[in-house]
């Protein structure tokens, strides 16, 4: 591949798949270029076009009634959801997530994002909390709502989705990474797949494993089930040299889910036992792992409000990272002003021409300068070139 014809790979539309591949074999190339690649093969298998995720069922928040509130373990608890009026819900992708607005105490409402843990197909929605030590919004979930209430709720969302190929499957989770591979094992089973699927969890200890007796029965029903647990109270860690007596199946696509070092480490586990980088697929609970094609060594702290006297525009919430701020209006986009927040984010270009720094936007509206050269799908936004029209939600 000529330098000319990697960088219209990242940059222009109209992306090769097989030019993806070739141009992932290319050892030369920085980190972030190789995860942007990456990143756009994966979408380009999943059936849109690299980049852009698929259309949300309804715009910004709509109200959902809480059904059912069941205790999974000592610190999780699945959330059941309903429309008010008792029509079913728009069925969502197995592995998306949803995010809710969360009251306050004092200050704006946090809005937090969390994998659906029920089967695709179903006509409500659960979700599965865990009660964080400090967390205001998971700590809210867990003590002050009851079945009755209602959460504001934005569509399903996300592009961490099962595939609908018909080879071999890796579900690989941890804690409460579990809940959209969870979903997933929902879909092969409603679908009888006959699929060889490889189900690999990790937690402290059997008393901190939620939702293990389901997945149990549904891996029991499905004939190319494979089960495996560790606790690493017991069997330490699970590592490369235990992924490796496992056997596990070539020509695999796996589905990782947990804290950020776990996935860092099993991909890179997985790589060395020959699976295919563009078939390895992460869900990062949190802020997501920022971009920046031919950047290394890029470090941010915790997002916070940017240094200085606060911004006099509207407000901005980076829901991934739980911040609300008033926008500066001094920054040029809101790429700029994420990044004097220290909110992790993909970008490139910064022109509006490549699309890494897509974005879902929650709610609000948005202003463009310049115009991008191609639009963001419904429901997204490019942040290197907009600015707030007014209040807006960002899953950052």
């Amino acid at each position: 591949l000529s330098v000319a014809a990697t960088d219209a790979l990242l940059y222009l539309p109209g992306r090769d798949p097989g030019l993806l591949r070739r141009a992932l074999d290319i050892p030369a190339l920085s980190p972030g270029w190789q995860g942007s690649f990456r990143d756009l093969l994966a979408a380009a298998g999943n059936g849109h076009a690299a980049g852009v995720a698929l259309a949300p069922a309804w715009a910004g928040f709509r109200p959902l009634r809480v059904t059912r509130i069941v205790p999974e373990s000592g610190s999780v608890s699945s959330i059941c959801l309903n429309d008010p009026s008792g029509s079913p819900l728009p069925a969502a992708q197995a592995g998306q997530y949803l995010a809710v607005r969360v009251p306050a105490a004092v200050g704006p409402a946090e809005v937090r994002s969390y994998s659906l843990s029920s089967a695709p197909g179903d006509s409500t929605y659960r979700i599965s909390v865990k009660r964080e030590p400090h967390g205001v919004a998971s700590g809210f979930l867990d003590t002050a709502l009851r079945a009755g209430d209602t959460l504001d709720a934005a569509a399903p969302r996300g592009d961490f989705v099962l595939d609908g190929e018909p080879g071999p499957v890796l579900l690989i989770s941890a804690g409460i990474g579990v809940t959209p591979v969870l979903a997933m094992l929902h879909d092969l089973a409603a679908r009888h797949s006959d699929r060889d699927i490889w189900w690999l969890h990790a937690a402290r200890s059997p008393q901190e494993h939620p939702l293990a007796a389901e997945a149990h029965g549904l891996l029991a029903a499905l004939p190319g089930a494979h089960e495996h647990i560790f606790y690493s109270s017991v069997d330490g860690r699970l590592t490369r040299e235990k992924l490796a007596g496992l056997g596990l199946p070539a020509g695999a696509s796996a589905y990782i889910c947990g804290p950020a070092g776990f996935m860092a480490d099993l991909r890179a586990a997985l790589v060395t036992l020959a699976v295919d980088p563009a078939r390895i697929h992460t869900e990062l609970f949190g802020a997501l792992a920022p971009s920046a094609p031919g950047l290394v060594g890029q470090h941010r702290g915790t997002p916070h409000p940017p240094d200085g006297p606060p911004g006099t525009g509207p407000q901005v919430t980076f829901a991934r990272s739980g911040l609300t701020v008033p926008f500066d209006t001094t920054q040029h986009s809101i790429l700029d002003f994420a990044a004097a927040c220290d909110v992790p984010t993909r970008w490139s270009c910064r022109t509006g021409v490549c699309h890494t720094c897509v974005a879902p936007l929650l709610s609000g509206d948005i202003d463009y300068a310049p115009e991008p050269l191609e639009p963001a799908a419904p429901g997204d936004v490019l942040i290197c070139c907009a600015r707030p029209r007014g209040s807006i939600v960002l899953d950052l």
